[in-house]
């Protein structure tokens, strides 16, 4: 068992604004040398414009401890709830252009 060292841990505050989240049901990544950026888009059927919602920009280091944080909740996930289906989406429309 590890012991908890409590002179570093962070204190993380979430205000009001942020904890109501942000709706996206796209997202694009780009990457350079030296920053991943992703940016999350809301697209509504039929309407031809869409909005980047948030963008978030990472080192590549976060970016490859986010690829495992996420791999890891999805695993989770999916034991207690049963496989994702992304051949079949949930909703009236796909996206597309999300691999960009």
């Amino acid at each position: 068992m590890k012991e908890m060292n409590h002179e570093n841990q962070i204190q993380i505050e979430l205000t009001e604004d942020v904890a109501q989240g942000t709706y996206a049901n796209l997202a694009i990544i780009t990457h350079s040398s030296s920053e991943f950026v992703l940016d999350f888009i809301r697209i509504v059927p039929g309407v031809p414009k869409a909005k980047v919602k948030s963008r978030v920009i990472l080192a590549p280091e976060h970016a490859k401890r986010l690829m495992l944080a996420l791999n890891d909740n999805i695993n989770q996930y999916e034991r207690l709830h049963g496989a994702i289906d992304i051949e079949n989406p949930v909703g009236d429309f796909t996206p597309v252009g999300g691999d960009a």
